[in-house]
């Protein structure tokens, strides 16, 4: 891909794709998340994505949200461990009503009391809808398992105490202290030129200006090994078995990805898919994730299974990691696994705005972005010396964590 950069003057960096399209994309991204809050603050940097589209100096809530909508659009938002954004597909004519609506959420919204009120009330059923899914509160606890102590185990909704606490004055506290303008980025996929779109950047985002302090992130390095089993209540088992991994920039990265994919990848012909679903008929799902961050990374299985079935599950997990840490890939077996991650990859990117919002991280980051070409020459060079070292380093068995949600005894 042709990715067209600019700074603006205040410092936001701007980064673009020109593509013929009727319909185009475009997102704001702040390098602010829930690892950035204080213990008192526990979901502050949720309950503010939520809280910016609930009025701003010149328009009412349902100004807001109907901006974009009611020209056929889609309005979003979403907060991550480091990352909180706002973006919008939208028909490409409506470029500028897109950009204006961005600045207008970031920097002029005013946080009506009234709407906070209500919008507690909305988060706090967000939290409780999580406890009803087990199979989603335990990739939340995991992580609170595995970063214990440390602000990357926070839940990112917050809990029911801190969201109920939160004022006015704390917002501003929190936006103040963490909103920097170099930490901010504006990222584009669609129909229009780079002058024109530098030109609307320009007109609303250059008289912002932002005085937050220089990021100092408290480095998460004390980690210790876990297995903690909660009981459930439900009909079925939930197990997620990890380890802490490599960060963002770490050369080890792609080596792990490539693993990751292989073990527990979106395919159905993923190792453990194959192992426990289609050969032994264990778990409806199972799959593995890798997730990074600034600092760290972490590393984990996932799957869901009957009650008398934990244990050769696990067995079953414990088999594949082992697997890669003692055999080396053969020449077919990699070629294939590379094969598979790079049209996976290409098949995400065909989607104009995972590659809005994938650029927009990576700009956060770093000063430039490597093409998808790029990339996956960077795979195609992996070696399956480098893949068992890695797989050694993170699929130790000692320095693995589980967490177990047991299910109820069947009568």
């Amino acid at each position: 891909m042709n990715y067209q950069y600019h700074t603006l003057k205040n410092g936001i960096r701007l980064v673009h794709s020109e593509v013929k399209s009727p319909v185009s994309h475009c997102g704001l991204m702040v390098g602010t998340g829930s690892r950035d809050e204080r213990l008192h603050e526990s979901g502050m940097a949720h309950f503010i994505e939520h809280m910016i589209f609930k009025g701003t100096k010149k328009r009412k809530a349902f100004h807001v949200l109907g901006m974009i909508e009611n020209s056929g659009g889609e309005l979003n938002a979403f907060t991550t461990k480091e990352e909180t954004c706002v973006y919008a597909s939208f028909l490409s004519p409506f470029y500028e009503k897109s950009i204006e609506l961005f600045a207008d959420v970031a920097f002029n919204s005013i946080f009506p009391v009234k709407e906070m009120q209500k919008e507690k009330m909305v988060i706090l059923d967000e939290i409780n809808s999580y406890l009803d899914n087990p199979a989603e509160q335990i990739f939340d606890d995991f992580e609170s398992l595995v970063f214990q102590g440390h602000p990357l185990g926070n839940n990112i909704l917050g809990t029911e105490k801190t969201v109920n606490s939160f004022k006015k004055s704390d917002i501003f506290r929190f936006m103040k202290r963490n909103y920097r303008l170099d930490n901010i980025v504006i990222s584009s996929v669609g129909d229009i030129n780079l002058k024109k779109l530098i030109a609307l950047t320009e007109k609303y985002f250059e008289s912002v200006n932002l005085q937050g302090n220089i990021k100092d992130r408290e480095i998460f390095n004390a980690y210790n090994p876990k297995r903690e089993v909660n009981q459930n209540g439900s009909y079925l088992s939930h197990i997620m078995i990890g380890n802490v991994a490599y960060k963002r920039t770490d050369s080890k990265r792609l080596p792990l990805l490539l693993l990751n994919n292989l073990l527990g990848g979106p395919a159905l012909n993923s190792r453990l898919n194959l192992n426990l679903r289609e050969k032994h008929g264990l778990a409806y799902s199972v799959e593995s994730m890798y997730n990074t961050y600034s600092d760290t990374g972490l590393f984990a299985v996932y799957l869901g299974t009957d009650l008398s079935k934990i244990e050769k599950s696990i067995g079953l997990v414990m088999k594949e990691l082992k697997s890669l840490r003692e055999k080396k890939l053969g020449s077919l077996q990699l070629s294939v696994a590379k094969k598979q991650i790079a049209g996976q990859l290409a098949i995400q990117y065909d989607s104009r705005q995972n590659e809005m919002l994938s650029i927009a991280k990576s700009l956060l980051y770093k000063p430039k972005l490597k093409s998808i070409e790029s990339f996956l020459k960077e795979i195609d060079e992996l070696d399956a010396t480098s893949l068992m070292e890695v797989a050694n380093e993170v699929f130790d068995e000692q320095q693995l964590s589980t967490l177990i949600f047991e299910a109820k005894e069947n009568d």
